[in-house]
């Protein structure tokens, strides 16, 4: 790294709480050394509270751009010029642009799910699929699968903070796409067992695997699961949360966020620097394999 950063580094940050355990500062900055490109990435661990003074910062030291994690994803636009039609059809926003001091909010979650999918050979369009999850991330994912032509969704949230925005979701994808969407309350199994037993595809699209979340999952035991059930978690570290041990466990082919965070990183990778990130490189380093 030190080799390589000159009086003209550009700077892009990555502002999430936790974030320590992120592989994202190591994918980035090694696609930008393969590539030759003067840029650094480095996390900062940035919650609610000090979110406002460190865009305004980022905004001052005139820093490219970053990546918005949780907690940030659907507050940090309240800082920001602009966001893109996508961001504001999902509430949320993950990577941020400055273009001369005009800061856009994007959001690529839901177009590296489906590129991460697509990768690794898992065809979800005009099918049936279950995602629990209704933050930032989970709705990204819940929009991109709509309008790329994914049959019908099944939505599970507890009924918290984020149960209204995903009614607002639903809404809007019955609205403005032929996708069959339905949200059920996560603390009704029996719906979530008959949901997931006519879906293909099972994703975590939550917290739930990670830390402080760790070893916890939503689903109670195998019989929810099934051997030709595909589930994918978006958490990539660790790398076999609980729910993907219940799963290999009940034969279903599993798949971690890895995938996820490469395409979305990818597309955000462009967005910064106008170059493709070199993807076979990156799924190399990374180890991902499928």
């Amino acid at each position: 790294m030190a080799e390589r950063i000159t009086g003209h580094t550009e700077l892009i940050g990555l502002i999430a709480y936790p974030i320590r355990h992120s592989s994202s500062p190591a994918m980035h900055n090694e696609a930008f050394a393969k590539l030759g490109l003067d840029y650094a990435y480095l996390a900062f661990e940035v919650g609610n509270e000090e979110l406002e003074n460190t865009i305004k910062g980022f905004r001052a030291m005139d820093v490219r751009g970053c990546n918005v994690s949780m907690p940030n994803k659907t507050v940090v636009h309240k800082y920001l010029d602009k966001i893109s039609p996508a961001a504001e059809l999902c509430g949320a926003v993950n990577t941020v642009v400055n273009d001369n001091g005009v800061l856009t909010g994007h959001i690529t979650d839901g177009i590296g799910c489906m590129y991460g999918l697509k990768d690794a050979g898992v065809d979800v369009i005009g099918k049936k699929i279950t995602i629990v999850g209704a933050g930032g991330a989970a709705t990204a994912i819940q929009v991109q699968a709509a309008l790329d032509g994914v049959a019908e969704i099944s939505i599970f949230n507890k009924k918290d903070k984020f149960f209204e925005n995903a009614e607002k979701t639903v809404k809007k994808l019955k609205e403005k796409t032929n996708c069959v969407v339905n949200l059920y309350d996560l603390d009704d199994l029996d719906r979530l067992k008959e949901e997931v037993a006519s879906s293909m595809l099972l994703i975590n699209a939550t917290g739930m695997g990670m830390k402080p979340l760790e070893g916890m999952t939503f689903i109670p035991d195998k019989s929810y699961l099934r051997p030709d059930l595909v589930v994918l978690d978006i958490v990539y570290s660790p790398r076999e949360t609980a729910l993907l041990k219940l799963a290999n466990e009940a034969g279903c082919r599993t798949l971690n966020g890895l995938g996820m965070m490469l395409f979305q990183g990818a597309a955000a990778f462009e967005l910064w620097t106008g170059k493709k990130m070199p993807i076979e490189h990156m799924k190399e380093v990374l180890d991902i394999k499928y």
